[in-house]
């Protein structure tokens, strides 16, 4: 005889627990962690401007249903909708992924945690109009900056120890469960709301990395983390309502997380929740790739500057290696055709080919008009990766996580070039008082495709100012953003 199934409800589980403490308890007292939360939410925003110059991310935005306007609703950075919080946090959540230009973290798992500011933004300039509306207290930015402070911390936290590519999901889970917790909190839902709210984004359906990887590399990779923050917005609509929630979502027998999707293995922890990840987020500032292959561009635009001083032509080189990080081999080390911009800026031969013909990469090169130059796939098939174990252990050493690759260029001649070795992106803590200044060169140029000149100013004149923007109503931040 089988014995029977306890029916006896479970005591939440320790996981869901601490996430929601953290993110309606904790007090965000690092400044360099707000400060850093300044800079990733204007560099965020610019990623979503640039993108709207592209009708493939274009197409995806707007209402639901055409034509519709939401009273008090959010609006949509660059744009003149103004939508309900969860289709608005798709929009702003699809436009700041498109281009694969904002923030990253590579652990155990990989990720962009400023995805979560497509639910964040969202929810708080919804809450704020509302609250205005009706004559009480808005939120101000500064509640945005810890919400961003707090989502980083929870979805980098989790992927520290934790990989979910090596069982197939995709890293924007965290972003669903990330968003959940933080909007939770903007939304005021009680504890047991919020333990509600966690647990339904566990128990959700989970995206597969289906479209990340050849042969199925697509773009709804550019769309999922919208897709996922939306969805924590609508689940924490959802237990606000009082809806009940699921305590062993993880740990449950059979049906739990674990069991299904995590081959029976509870998730580790390297630290508990504060404000590591922001204050250590990697921000993409130069180029548009994936993240593995940041300081190989880096490289291949050094080796550029050198073919060009010495005479050389691509033509002449016989193969380039890339001495490289076990991460970058298993994501993006790629040959055979590519299909499609989403294919191109997942493969670190195409990603350096590029700069090494021309000097640099910018979104516009994923196209089809740029790939069509028979010399970039003529130049992939040189590359090859070769994995550096040393290389691989500083990527997950903690007090380094290094991203490093290493150039050599081989010519048919048998002579070569010495060895370009970039170990940290310009976008890396170690490199932060050389990469802010790019950085905010790059929002400045991302405001000019989109906005006059006077709107630019006004939109600089806060966002540059920690205390002003700190202290400004969420929506009447938003406002500047309106065309």
């Amino acid at each position: 005889m089988s014995a029977h199934i306890s029916n006896v409800r479970p005591d939440w589980d320790q996981v869901i627990v601490d996430i929601v403490d953290y993110a309606l308890s904790y007090e965000v007292k690092s400044e360099l962690a707000v400060d850093t939360a300044r800079n990733i939410l204007i560099d965020t925003l610019g990623c979503g401007l640039e993108a709207l110059e592209y009708p493939a991310a274009t197409k995806l935005i707007g209402p639901i249903v055409k034509g519709t306007i939401v009273p008090n609703g959010a609006k949509v950075p660059g744009t003149q909708f103004q939508l309900d919080p969860v289709q608005a946090a798709f929009n702003i959540g699809a436009l700041i992924r498109w281009l694969d230009f904002n923030d990253t973290w590579l652990a155990a798992e990989w990720g962009h945690p400023s995805d979560n500011l497509g639910g964040i933004l969202a929810a708080a300039d919804w809450l704020s109009r509302n609250a205005a509306a009706a004559g009480r207290k808005p939120l101000v930015m500064r509640d945005v900056l810890t919400a961003i402070v707090k989502a980083h911390e929870i979805q980098g936290v989790i992927a520290l120890e934790n990989s979910f590519n090596k069982v197939g999901l995709d890293h924007v889970l965290l972003v669903k469960v990330a968003s959940t917790a933080v909007v939770s909190q903007l939304l005021g839902l009680t504890r047991d709301e919020a333990l509600a709210a966690v647990s339904l984004a566990w128990v959700d359906g989970q995206s597969l990395r289906t479209y990340r990887h050849a042969p199925n590399a697509g773009s709804r990779k550019s769309w999922a983390a919208g897709d996922a923050t939306s969805r924590a917005v609508r689940l924490a609509l959802i237990a606000q309502t009082g809806e009940m929630g699921y305590p062993s979502a993880l740990t449950a027998k059979t049906w739990g997380f674990y069991d299904v999707l995590f081959k029976g293995q509870p998730f580790k922890f390297q630290r508990p929740y504060g404000s590591y990840v922001a204050e250590n987020v990697l921000f993409k500032i130069s180029f548009p790739a994936e993240f593995h292959s940041q300081t190989g561009v880096e490289a291949a635009v050094t080796l550029h500057k050198q073919l060009k001083e010495s005479g050389r032509a691509v033509q002449e080189i016989e193969k380039i290696t890339i001495r490289t990080h076990e991460a970058c081999i298993r994501i993006i080390d790629k040959q055979g055709p590519l299909n499609n911009p989403a294919d191109r800026d997942h493969c670190i031969q195409y990603m350096v080919a590029v700069p090494l013909i021309f000097g640099h990469l910018t979104a516009a090169d994923y196209e089809d008009g740029v790939a069509a130059d028979p010399r970039i796939d003529a130049l992939r098939a040189k590359i090859i990766c070769v994995e550096d174990p040393q290389f691989t252990t500083d990527y997950h050493d903690p007090e380094k996580r290094s991203i490093a690759n290493a150039l050599t260029v081989h010519f048919k001649d048998g002579s070569r070039l010495p060895e370009v070795v970039v170990e940290y992106p310009i976008g890396h803590r170690r490199r932060r008082k050389e990469g802010i200044p790019l950085l905010e060169a790059k929002f400045r140029t991302n405001l000019a495709r989109r906005f006059p000149k006077k709107q630019q100013d006004a939109i600089l004149a806060v966002s540059l100012d920690q205390k002003k923007l700190e202290a400004l109503p969420v929506h009447e931040y938003v406002d500047l953003y309106v065309i």
